[in-house]
């Protein structure tokens, strides 16, 4: 098998061919360390030709939320609400994020800071 860097789009179909041959090689052996490398040179292609942009704060925390199974009456516990409307609007974007919702929220779901100030669509 021969590395090198990928730049075409042949040699990123080439690449995972390549990978899926030696995927499930055992840990310490070359055709392991080689499927390292492989992953590694495949996915530095797509992170240049393929991004996925980080989903919205809103999104972000349904997705997180979904994942740990958590539910609107969860996160009224985790900001200290007792009102269902405040974690509603906000969900439904009729309300924003404020800095200590963020605070609240974003260590319990394990979201940084970075993800849940970024500007987003009111609805």
């Amino acid at each position: 098998m021969n590395i090198k860097p990928i730049r075409t789009e042949s040699d990123y179909k080439r690449a995972l061919v390549d990978l899926e041959k030696i995927f499930d090689a055992p840990k310490g052996t070359p055709k392991n360390d080689l499927a390292e490398i492989l992953i590694t040179l495949i996915d530095k292609y797509e992170s240049e030709h393929y991004p996925i942009e980080a989903p919205d704060p809103i999104e972000a925390i349904k997705i997180r939320m979904a994942e740990m199974d958590l539910h609107q009456k969860d996160l009224m516990g985790f900001i200290g609400t007792k009102s269902r409307g405040t974690i509603s609007n906000i969900l439904n974007r009729r309300r924003p994020l404020t800095l200590p919702v963020i605070r609240a929220i974003g260590p319990k779901l394990g979201l940084s800071f970075d993800v849940l100030v970024k500007e987003y669509k009111m609805g």
